[in-house]
C-alpha cells in the first residue's frame, strides 16, 4: 500500500534548480515548520542602537599618567601667604573677641596656631553685624592676643560681649622710633595630602567548545575596529568595559572608613568627586534662569582661591543647556568671543574635542558634555552629580618621594611601575584554548590588571555641580 503525504507533495530534484515541486511550504501550519529554525535570514552586522557606549576619555583631556613605585603617593600644597583667622562653628576653630572694654581680647580655638605678633596691625570684622575696626596688637599670650581700636576706646557695631564671633587678618605693622625688632618669626607651613592606588582586575573567558563553534559577526566597535569577529568579540567588549573601569574607579573612588572593610584589607582610594567634596567647592542647583548670578557667585569664589584663568567645564546635558541659556541672555554669539589658549589657541581644535568657549570677568571657560554623566548605564541613571569645573594648566607642588618641586597637571593618574613590572595596564592569557597551555582548564581566559590612583592637586580650585 502506497503512502501519500496528507498536506503537501515534495519531489526533490537532482540539481539545484527551482521548480513548483521541490520547495518546502512553511505557510501551511506548524506541522510543516521543522526546518524553518535552521533557515533564518540573518543580518551579519550588529545594529548600534546605543551609539558609542564607552564613557572614558575625561582624564585624557585634562590630565596625564605618570609611574610610581610606592604604595602611596604623597604631595604638599602651599597654604595661604597672609595671616588670617575666620570664625568657625567648630568649637576648636572658633575666633571670639571680648569687646566689653577698650582693650579687645581675641581668643583662638585650640586647633588654630597663634602667629599674631606684638606690633601687628589687624582688621577685625564682627561675624554677625559685619562691623569692622582696625586695631593695634599690644600683647600676645598662648591662644589670645590683645589690641586697641585705632578709632577710639569703644567697639562701635560689635556685640559688646566676651564671646563676640569675629574674623581677623593682618595687614601690616607699626613701631616707634628706636624700637627693637619685631619679636618672633612666622614660618611657612604647608598641607600634606596622600592617596593610595587600588588594584583593578577583570577577565574574559571562553570555553574550548565555544571557541571551536565558529559564528561570525560583523562589528564596528568604539575602539575603531571594524570587520568580522568570532568569539573574540566578547573579549573586545570586555577590554573596552575594563578601560572604562580604569577611569570610573578613580573618578568615583572612596577611601574606606569601615571596620568590616579594614578586616579584609580593603582601603579604597580618594577619587575626583570625593576630593572636591572634601577639599574643593560644591555648587548646588545651578539653573539657566538665574544662571548668570549663580555663575558670578562661582567667579567670586574662584577669586578667593587660585584665580586660575583657564578652566574646563564637564557637564551633563541638563546643566550644559542651562549654561547655553545663561549665555544666550548675555550674548547670542558667545561662542565666538573667547580665547582658546588651553588648546594652543586653536578654536578648531577646541571644537573638534567638543568644547565651546566663553569669557566672563577675567576667566576663560571651555564647556563640553561629559558622556559619563549622561549615559543611562552609568551616572546618567543617578542625578546627584551634574558636572565639574576643572582648572587647566599645571601646579607646582613638593613631591615627598622625589624631594623636589615638580609641575604637574592639577588632575593626573599615578600607576605602579618598575623596571620589572609595569602595572599601567597588564594583559595576559591563561588556560588551554587558543594556543595557550598554562593550565588543564578547558577555557581561554583574557586577564586584565592595573594598579593606579588619582591625584587631585589644588582641589580648592575645582567646583562640583550637584543637584539638591
Amino acid at each position: 500500500m502506497a503512502l501519500t503525504p496528507a498536506n503537501y507533495s515534495l519531489l526533490p530534484t537532482q540539481s539545484k534548480t527551482l521548480s513548483t515541486t521541490n520547495y518546502i511550504d512553511f505557510t501551511s501550519g506548524a506541522g510543516n515548520d521543522f526546518s524553518q529554525q535552521y533557515l533564518p535570514e540573518i543580518y551579519e552586522a550588529e545594529a548600534e542602537r546605543y551609539g558609542n557606549r564607552t564613557v572614558s576619555g575625561f582624564l585624557r583631556m585634562v590630565g596625564a599618567e605618570m609611574p610610581m613605585t610606592s604604595d602611596q603617593v604623597v604631595w604638599s600644597e602651599q597654604n595661604r601667604l597672609h595671616i588670617a583667622y575666620r570664625d568657625s562653628a567648630t568649637a576648636n576653630q572658633e575666633v571670639t573677641m571680648n569687646t566689653t572694654a577698650a582693650l579687645g581680647v581675641i581668643t583662638l580655638g585650640t586647633d588654630l596656631a597663634n602667629v599674631i605678633r606684638v606690633g601687628n596691625t589687624i582688621l577685625i570684622e564682627d561675624a554677625t553685624t559685619n562691623a569692622t575696626a582696625k586695631a593695634y596688637v599690644t600683647a600676645v599670650s598662648g591662644q589670645t592676643f590683645s589690641c586697641y581700636n585705632y578709632a577710639g576706646t569703644s567697639w562701635t557695631g560689635f556685640g559688646g560681649t566676651a564671646t563676640d564671633d569675629v574674623n581677623v587678618f593682618v595687614y601690616g605693622s607699626e613701631f616707634i622710633k628706636g624700637s627693637s625688632a619685631m619679636a618672633g618669626s612666622v614660618y611657612p607651613s604647608f598641607t600634606q595630602y596622600s592617596n593610595k592606588p587600588i588594584i583593578i582586575k577583570d577577565f574574559y573567558e571562553v570555553t574550548g567548545s565555544d571557541a571551536s563553534q565558529i559564528g561570525w559577526v560583523e562589528v564596528t566597535d568604539e575602539s575603531g575596529t571594524s570587520g568580522y569577529l568570532w568569539y573574540l568579540k566578547g573579549e573586545g567588549e570586555a577590554r573596552l568595559r575594563y578601560q572604562d573601569y580604569l577611569e570610573m574607579a578613580v573618578v568615583e573612588g572612596e577611601t574606606a572608613n569601615n571596620a568590616n572593610l579594614a578586616s579584609i584589607n580593603i582601603e579604597g582610594t580618594e577619587g575626583l568627586f570625593a576630593a572636591v567634596e572634601s577639599r574643593g567647592n560644591v555648587f548646588t542647583n545651578f539653573t539657566g534662569a538665574t544662571g548668570l548670578s549663580d555663575f558670578d557667585t562661582i567667579l567670586q569664589r574662584l577669586d578667593k582661591e587660585g584665580s586660575i584663568e583657564e578652566n574646563m567645564l564637564f557637564l551633563n546635558r541638563e546643566v550644559s543647556l542651562d549654561f547655553d541659556d545663561m549665555l544666550s541672555f548675555v550674548n547670542s554669539a558667545y561662542s565666538g568671543g573667547s580665547s582658546y589658549g588651553v588648546f594652543e589657541n586653536s578654536e578648531e581644535m577646541a571644537l573638534n574635542l567638543g568644547f565651546s568657549g566663553f569669557r566672563r570677568g577675567s576667566y576663560d571657560f571651555y564647556k563640553t558634555d561629559w558622556k559619563y554623566l549622561n549615559d543611562a548605564s552609568t551616572r546618567g541613571m543617578i542625578t546627584d552629580i551634574e558636572g565639574v569645573l576643572v582648572p587647566a594648566g599645571t601646579s607646582t607642588v613638593y613631591d615627598q618621594m622625589l624631594g623636589t618641586n615638580i609641575r604637574r597637571p592639577f588632575l593626573h593618574v599615578r600607576y605602579r611601575a618598575s623596571e620589572t613590572d609595569d602595572r599601567r595596564i597588564k594583559t595576559w592569557l591563561t588556560g588551554s584554548v587558543g594556543g595557550v597551555y598554562t593550565s588543564g582548564d578547558d577555557v581561554m581566559q583574557v586577564n586584565f590588571l592595573s594598579e593606579r590612583c588619582l591625584v587631585t592637586q589644588a582641589a580648592n580650585n575645582f567646583v562640583l555641580f550637584k543637584a539638591s
